[in-house]
């Protein structure tokens, strides 16, 4: 392959990666990975510059636009630092700085590199008025609703002496034990675990409901401010007035006067990092002086007056026993890797999920193979590759296994997708037993006295078969249980009449409907209010659902279409279970909007803009995504939408504020 051959090769090959971490949150290689090839391609470029491309990978930030969120164009264009892995490296920026400043004294601000999503904040007034993701750099998405969730972020500023209108960087993180409750929930529900704390913020910031993002538990650290007229003329004095106006600045922003203790920083938190209540991946080195930085200046992608030292994740080497292949509750069958116990990031590692066949056949696996495991900043260990040279002669490539490891059923793959599923969703033990402890959990029919054990008790004494024969069960019946008295049968039978009460939204979530998670079952239970309208709906009304697409449509349909699932209903209906939504009060529906047309932009007060669309249809009137001229009314709260607010002026359509309204609607 020739050297402009290659600079193709690694354009499409960084172009994919870009979009798989910015765009699908699904990183497929490692960051020190991304980087080797970038530089790569930056010194063959360098070498033709007859083959410059404006669109090349080299001359752009990675993007995290999506089409749900309105986007802006930044104030000050958001520009990724200069990565190194090298100590020598961070040196030789030392020694640059020194001369691009010609030999003038400096300083330098040591900072911790936090492992989530940048995000810019602009506050007016002491009022934070918008939120913008990173994006591309040049624009990026408002996401302001959802920053409001985040309670570590002032919404209006304490103290005093800050500008008129500023902006301050930072990023938005979720905490290791979030994290972590995060990812139990998510395996209970059989649902894909988030890799890495990064991957979850991300994805909880681009969640359309503000809801959602509140549960998920979300902080955010500063480290930056940009304006005109800025208390000090340092970094470091800003950010601890930052501090002190109620942002959460680092504590670890240390002064740094010498290339020995820029060395000793890193040498520190390379080893003490993993202290830390949330993820980091390196550190940040800043110049401090306002003036200094603006006379170093700016690359065409980053600032001469910053680096960023990544740290090398941590990884072991240990020997594979077997594989082993797991059933989950929907059938989908699990490879996992079972290894030689490794000490990796302060935790003894045994297992790493392979997640399917198309992986095992990636990494080329062989029997007892040593394996790469990684974890760094990664709390699910992964494996990332196997030492070949320790590979045994005769030693056979892993094979997926064909038939259920546990009820001996050919499996089947699903279209379109790499998972292989038993289809004996109604004899295979795992399934059942998972569908049983589903159907308990806490954010489904919460039943008192049942858990994971338990469930799994009740499926091997021949007691429940499925989750209808819960509500058959008698305190007799239950003592037969190994370890169970009159008190914990007792518990259990208030249990079970407790959920009766359960509101349809859960039960539609408890019966293990594929790919219907918690979410998706509110707004099915919302669209089809009771369980015969659900069972009715056809794929065209289930898709035209927001956010419930042909493949879950497709689920629900199939779902339904089984006499078994509905039998099961009909004996959940039977024992008393809530199969509709509460009816509304006398009078809590209007005509008073009767044939007029909404179109919501912007963040507000008084009410979420979810619950704005249900007082729109309560009281007569429709819901639309975009303005055209058969919309009657904007109604808009903060930031509307610039475009939306050039068309509805073209049109000379009305735009109301929250309060007008609500006085519309006699609020």
């Amino acid at each position: 392959m020739t050297d402009r051959e290659r600079i193709n090769e690694l354009r499409d090959t960084l172009n994919r990666h870009n979009y798989n971490y910015y765009v699908l949150n699904k990183p497929q290689i490692s960051d020190k990975e991304f980087d080797m090839l970038l530089k790569e391609l930056e010194r063959l470029e360098a070498m033709y510059p007859d083959m410059a491309d404006p669109l090349s990978p080299t001359q752009r930030v990675g993007s995290d636009l999506t089409k749900g969120f309105e986007s802006v164009e930044h104030v000050y264009p958001m520009l990724s630092l200069a990565n190194t892995y090298s100590i020598a490296d961070v040196d030789e920026w030392i020694h640059r700085v020194r001369e691009g400043l010609g030999g003038e004294k400096f300083r330098i601000i040591g900072e911790m590199k936090f492992d989530g999503t940048s995000i810019s904040l602009i506050y007016e007034h002491g009022r934070l008025v918008r939120a913008v993701t990173r994006g591309d750099g040049v624009r990026g998405d408002v996401v302001t609703a959802n920053i409001k969730t985040i309670r570590s972020i002032p919404l209006q500023l304490q103290g005093s002496g800050w500008p008129e209108m500023f902006e301050i960087r930072g990023e938005v993180l979720m905490p290791w034990k979030e994290f972590d409750r995060l990812n139990r929930e998510r395996e209970f529900n059989e649902e894909p675990l988030f890799a890495n704390p990064r991957n979850a913020a991300s994805g909880t910031l681009k969640t359309q409901d503000p809801r959602e993002v509140a549960r998920r538990g979300l902080d955010a650290y500063f480290y930056y401010l940009l304006g005109e007229n800025l208390p000090y003329d340092n970094h470091y004095d800003n950010m601890m007035a930052a501090r002190s106006w109620g942002f959460k600045v680092p504590e670890i922003m240390d002064p740094l006067d010498s290339i020995e203790a820029v060395d000793a920083f890193i040498d520190y938190w390379d080893e003490h990092r993993r202290e830390l209540p949330v993820a980091t991946d390196g550190l940040v080195f800043k110049v401090n002086s306002l003036r200094q930085q603006l006379n170093l200046g700016y690359t065409a992608k980053s600032p001469r007056w910053a680096i960023a030292y990544k740290f090398q994740a941590e990884n072991a080497l240990t020997k594979l026993r077997f594989v082993s292949f797991e059933v989950g509750r929907t059938g989908v069958v699990t490879p996992v890797a079972n290894l030689e116990p490794v000490l990796l990031s302060g935790t003894i590692v045994k297992r790493a999920t392979l997640h399917n066949e198309d992986q095992i056949h990636l990494l080329d696996i062989h029997e007892h193979d040593s394996l790469y495991v990684e974890k760094g900043g990664e709390i699910i260990p992964k494996i990332t590759g196997v030492e070949e040279s320790q590979r045994e002669p005769d030693a056979r490539p892993i094979e997926f296994v064909s038939h259920c490891p546990a009820c001996g059923t050919p499996l089947v793959r699903i279209e379109g997708e790499a998972a292989w599923v038993c289809p004996n969703r109604y004899g295979c033990p795992p399934q059942i037993a998972g569908r049983i402890e589903h159907f308990v959990g806490r954010k489904m029919m919460n039943i008192d006295g049942i858990g994971a054990e338990t469930s799994g008790a009740l499926f091997r004494a021949g007691l429940v078969h499925d989750i209808a024969d819960l509500y058959d069960l008698t305190p007799e019946r239950l003592m037969t249980l190994e370890g169970f008295g009159q008190k914990s049968a007792e518990k259990v039978m208030a249990g079970l009449e407790a959920s009766k009460k359960v509101p349809f939204d859960r039960v539609v979530y408890a019966l293990s409907i594929p790919f219907v998670g918690d979410t998706v079952a509110g707004k099915l239970a919302k669209a089809f209010p009771d369980i015969d309208r659900l069972m009715t709906a056809s794929e065209a009304e289930l898709a035209a659902v927001p956010d419930i697409g042909p493949r879950i449509a497709a689920a629900v349909i199939e779902y339904f279409a089984d006499p078994i699932n509905r039998r099961v209903v009909e004996r959940l209906r039977a024992a008393g279970l809530q199969m509709a939504m509460p009816d509304e009060a006398p009078g809590e529906r209007t005509d008073l909007l009767g044939g007029k047309t909404f179109v919501i932009s912007g963040t507000f007060a008084l009410h979420s803009r979810e619950q704005y669309k249900e007082l729109i249809e309560k009281n007569g009137g429709k819901n639309t995504g975009s303005i055209s001229r058969k919309t009657d009314y904007v109604l808009a709260g903060e930031n509307m939408g610039p475009a939306k607010l050039e068309k509805a002026t073209a049109l000379g359509i009305p735009i109301i504020s929250e309060q007008d309204f609500l006085a519309m609607i006699g609020q």
